[in-house]
C-alpha cells in the first residue's frame, strides 16, 4: 500500500482528470488520491459504451478523443487513461492529438511479473482488445522473453464486474472460468491486466491459491502520476473541502450503478453525475 508525503505545491493543487471504459478505473482513482490527497480528481466512467475490451480499435480511440475532450474543457492540468484497453488502442493518438499535455497509461505489469516470478510461468489476465494489442505484443517482448508467458484473455469478466455486484454467481462464475487454466498451468504469478480485476482479486487469490502472486499496477499510475504533476505550474490552493473532499466522477452509463460502486469502493468523498459525451 502506497503512503502519501508532503506534496510540492503542483502536485498538491493539481487538477488531475482520469477515465475508464466503465468503474474499474476507480481502482486507479482511489490510489492517486491516497498519493495526492489534496489533488483535485475528476473521474469519467463510460459505461454507456463499455466494455471497451470487446469493441475495435476505432470505437476505442474515438470514446478516449471524446473523453480527453470532456476532462480537458473542464481544467485538467493532466490525464490518466486508468483503462489497459484504451491505453493500447489511443495512448499513442491522444499524445499526438495533445503534444504539450501530460498523458498516463495503464499497462498490464509484465516487468514487475517477470522479476518475482520463481518458476517463471506467468498468467496474463486481460480483455481481448488489450491482448491482442501491438503495444502489448512490444510490452512482453521487451520484459517477458525469458519466461513462459501463459495469456488469459477474460471476455465478459469485466462486464460482470461492470454490473456491481463483485460477489454474484455470475462473476465467481467467470472467475473460476478464466482462473482454471492458469492454475493447471502452475503460474505462479498473475498480472490483473484490467483495471476492473482488482475489485474481485479476492476471487482471484482463492481460484488460484494463496502461493500465487497477484500483480496489479494501480499504485505505480499513481506513482508516475505524482512525478509528473510535480513539474507542472502551481494552482492558487483551493479551500480544503473542495480541494481534498470532493472528486467530481461522471458516467456515461446508469448513475445509481456508478454511485453504488463508489459508496462501496472510495474512502474519499465525491459527487456523482451523468453525462452526455458525444463523439
Amino acid at each position: 500500500m502506497i503512503t502519501s508525503t508532503a506534496c510540492p505545491p503542483s502536485a498538491a493543487t493539481a487538477r488531475i482528470g482520469v477515465f475508464d471504459s466503465g468503474l474499474g478505473g476507480l481502482s486507479v482513482l482511489r490510489a492517486i488520491r491516497s498519493l495526492l490527497p489534496t489533488a483535485e480528481l475528476m473521474y469519467v466512467a463510460d459505461s454507456g459504451h463499455a466494455p471497451y475490451g470487446e469493441r475495435g480499435d476505432a470505437h476505442v480511440i474515438a470514446r478516449s478523443r471524446a473523453i480527453a475532450a470532456f476532462l480537458r474543457e473542464r481544467g485538467a492540468d493532466l490525464l490518466v487513461i486508468a483503462c489497459n484497453t484504451a491505453t493500447a488502442a489511443a495512448v499513442s493518438a491522444l499524445r499526438q492529438d495533445h503534444p504539450v499535455w501530460p498523458i498516463v497509461g495503464v499497462e498490464p505489469g509484465i516487468k514487475p511479473a517477470a522479476g518475482l516470478t520463481r518458476n517463471g510461468r506467468i498468467g496474463v489476465m486481460a480483455t481481448t482488445g488489450t491482448l491482442r494489442s501491438e503495444r502489448f505484443r512490444l510490452l512482453a517482448q521487451a520484459h517477458a522473453a525469458h519466461v513462459d508467458l501463459r495469456l488469459q484473455p477474460c471476455p465478459g469478466l469485466a462486464a460482470a464486474i461492470e454490473g456491481g455486484e463483485v460477489d454474484s454467481p455470475e462473476v465467481k462464475a467467470r472467475v473460476a472460468e478464466h482462473c482454471t487454466p492458469l492454475r493447471e498451468q502452475q503460474v505462479d504469478t498473475v498480472v490483473l491486466g484490467c483495471t476492473h480485476y482488482p475489485f474481485v482479486a479476492h476471487h482471484i487469490q482463492a481460484e488460484l491459491g494463496p502461493m500465487v502472486r497477484l500483480i496489479d499496477t494501480s499504485d505505480a499510475v499513481a506513482r508516475r502520476t505524482r512525478h509528473l504533476c510535480e513539474s507542472l505550474p502551481a494552482r492558487a490552493a483551493l479551500p480544503l473541502a473542495t480541494a481534498a473532499d470532493a472528486a467530481k466522477l461522471w458516467t456515461t452509463g446508469e448513475q445509481g450503478r456508478l454511485e453504488s460502486f463508489a459508496r462501496r469502493w472510495l474512502d474519499f468523498a465525491w459527487q456523482a453525475d451523468a453525462a452526455v459525451i458525444p463523439d
